[in-house]
């Protein structure tokens, strides 16, 4: 088979995972690069994320790697992708390589999807929250929760992806760990991890899709370096019926309530979160709130 190009280290030799043959190259990014693979019996496709360390960095993503495989081993949850089997290449005592099979989710991100209306967003999102609340039962906090984890299957369906940087509920993180625009200021400020963080982070996901802007966080991207902000220089958002004078004011409401700075503030938890989008849907669907096109 051809070489296939991979950012990080120019062109490789595909994995080799038994009983499986890559079919292509999905995408490659922060260090793993993604392939679907056809199960050589049954023809099943499945997906096989592999990651070689390098350097220090990609150290980090083998153990995200294995982080992924633990978390997501005691998550079972039909909106929550699934993981099957992780195989390990050492040389020297160490894990050089680290190959993880997975379900293959086909659909696009999020993040890359165009506009929604405002309904078919809420519907989507009731979705997600079931599947943190499915992590959360399981005592698991997502804590990387972003428009790009959410991919929209050709079903209608979702998938929560990427548990790489999930841990139980009440976990002090040894480094900062998160995605600056959906950041919580609890993960920040290396504070325990909780339900209340996937409520921010949900919150601030939200946000972007209904408003197409992200909230001010501790760490706002846009800085040319990682700089903590202190609460001083931590601007207040808009709310999202600000922005858009469309977007119900109720709808608008309980995204502020996510995305509170004081995690006792937000809703107590994802089942009181999914009740509040439910009884919003159930009014859209009735015709007593609009329901525009967003984001």
């Amino acid at each position: 088979m051809a070489l296939l190009p991979n950012p990080a280290i120019g062109h490789y030799e595909p994995p080799v995972f038994d009983g499986y043959e890559v079919v292509r190259r999905l995408g490659s990014g922060a260090g793993s690069t993604i392939f679907s693979v056809r199960d050589t019996h049954t023809g099943e496709l499945r997906a096989l994320k592999h990651v070689i360390r390098q350097d220090g960095q990609d150290k980090r993503m083998i153990e995200q790697v294995e982080n992924e495989y633990e978390m997501s081993c005691r998550v079972d949850h039909p909106y929550v992708r699934k993981v099957f089997e992780v195989k390990r290449i050492k040389k020297m005592l160490q894990v050089r390589e680290i190959i993880m099979l997975m379900e293959f989710c086909p659909g696009i991100s999020l993040e890359q999807s165009p506009s929604h209306s405002l309904l078919d967003l809420l519907l989507i999102f009731r979705m997600v929250a079931d599947a943190l609340n499915g992590m959360h039962e399981a005592g698991i906090v997502h804590c990387d929760m972003k428009p790009n984890n959410v991919i929209l299957a050709e079903n209608g369906s979702i998938r929560v992806i990427d548990l790489g940087q999930s841990c139980p509920v009440g976990t002090i993180k040894p480094r900062i760990q998160g995605t600056p625009d959906y950041i919580s200021p609890e993960q920040v400020k290396r504070k325990p991890v909780t339900r209340q963080t996937d409520i921010f982070n949900l919150g601030a996901t939200i946000y972007w899709s209904l408003t197409g802007k992200h909230i001010p966080t501790l760490i706002p991207k846009k800085l040319d370096k990682i700089e903590i902000l202190s609460e001083s220089n931590h601007s207040n958002p808009a709310a999202p019926h600000e922005l858009k004078p469309l977007i119900p004011v109720g709808v608008s409401n309980l995204v502020m309530e996510c995305v509170k700075k004081n995690p006792k503030e937000r809703p107590a938890n994802m089942s009181e979160l999914i009740s509040r989008l439910d009884l919003l849907i159930h009014m859209i669907a009735g015709g007593k709130i609009a329901s525009p096109a967003v984001k």
